[in-house]
């Protein structure tokens, strides 16, 4: 069916064709034999502990309905105390992960965050967020942090008390930046700035997570050159350990409420598109919890990691959407004749690679089997 296509190095303009519903099948089917060939039956997941330092952000993203301004009374800054209680919760119910999100640079835009951040002896949230992951570390969690834009020395420091690091790039298109976007009014969301702080992650050898957000505007080809921007800054510098597709879903009381969410075609043919560009070089990730009873055909497209699931707290980026149970995962995975194997947040390949800080490095040889994946509890 596509002879003159190369499937080995796939070009943009290939990818770009290949692009369409009526190809939906062909293509899965073409993903499908690559991930086997590089992953076999495994399909992987984390389990952590979902920890939101604070819903203040200087962006105000059309169809995010996590950030809160001052005065709101959901308005919040997670305490020390809180955190550790959290992750002390997290440590007894068996994660390994302490997953931490929270807005971007809330400190530039509300005096209100930087004078608690200054009380608490803090001059920025990646201060705080520097001492949080030390406190994971010590309850025995592996921090991954997810901060938004960095500088070069902000990921340099943080590199130190991560296991791994992640910022989603959404989409490269400046298009959806202007008016009437839904990045209009979120700096922290320009495609030059995201690029280059995952960039500088590469620079610094630091295991990262990225990916696409399908849904918010954006045309295929946007999807596409999306793929590509990723694939040229793994290309030079292969440390990008895993890209989640993820469909929006729109949240009431947010200016996207009402913008109708990607199709299960449109997922699954954009994963695919994705196995087909990295072959098997990163893991593709579809959140579940956004994907409750699509597992089945999901499973066809070339994925093979559903991501984190947290026993002990919500998913408060989409509150809507709740986690399934790690019983209930492995259940539809082994009725699809895959085998789920619980991971770390740092891949087995970049363990082996040695992109392991020498804080972080003790417990991940505890925690870790000889191949990399999470040990057997006994």
């Amino acid at each position: 069916m596509f002879k003159n296509i190369d499937f080995e190095d796939l070009t943009f303009e290939e990818a770009l064709s290949l692009s369409s519903e009526k190809n939906l099948r062909a293509i899965c089917d073409v993903a499908n034999r690559i991930r086997k060939r590089y992953y076999g039956d495994i399909v992987t997941f984390s389990l952590n502990v979902f920890i939101p330092l604070t819903n203040y952000c200087r962006n105000r993203c059309s169809y995010c309905g996590f950030r809160r301004e001052p005065g709101d009374p959901l308005a919040r800054i997670m305490s020390p105390e809180e955190v550790e209680n959290l992750l002390i919760r997290g440590k007894k119910a068996g994660c390994t992960e302490a997953l931490f999100t929270f807005g971007e640079k809330p400190e530039e835009k509300y005096p209100e965050v930087r004078n608690l951040l200054e009380e608490w002896g803090y001059s920025s949230m990646v201060d705080y967020l520097y001492d949080l992951c030390l406190a994971a570390l010590d309850v025995g969690l592996l921090p991954h942090s997810n901060p938004g834009i960095l500088e070069k020395s902000e990921i340099e420091k943080l590199k130190q008390v991560n296991a791994s690091m992640g910022l989603m790039l959404e989409n490269c298109s400046e298009r959806l930046c202007g008016a009437g976007g839904p990045h209009e009014h979120s700096p922290g969301k320009l495609p030059e700035s995201r690029i280059k702080t995952i960039k500088y992650a590469g620079e610094l050898k630091v295991p990262f997570t990225t990916g696409i957000l399908l849904g918010i505007g954006e045309t295929v080809k946007e999807r596409i050159e999306s793929i590509f921007t990723l694939k040229k800054l793994h290309e030079k510098y292969g440390h990008i350990q895993e890209i989640i597709v993820q469909n929006f879903t729109p949240i009431p009381g947010t200016p996207m409420e009402k913008v109708p969410p990607p199709s299960l075609s449109d997922v699954m043919l954009t994963a695919a598109i994705t196995r087909l560009v990295f072959r098997g070089e990163v893991s593709i990730q579809i959140p579940p919890n956004l994907n409750i009873g699509r597992e089945c055909e999901l499973l066809t497209s070339g994925m093979n990691d559903w991501g984190g699931i947290s026993p002990v707290t919500s998913d408060e980026i989409n509150p809507n959407h709740p986690w399934p149970t790690r019983q209930k995962l492995e259940k539809v995975t082994r009725e699809n004749n895959f085998r789920l194997v619980e991971r770390l947040p740092i891949y087995p390949k970049y363990i082996q690679k040695g992109y392991v800080s020498g804080k972080i490095a003790p417990l991940i040889h505890e925690l870790a089997d000889e191949k990399g994946y999470r040990k057997c509890e006994n």
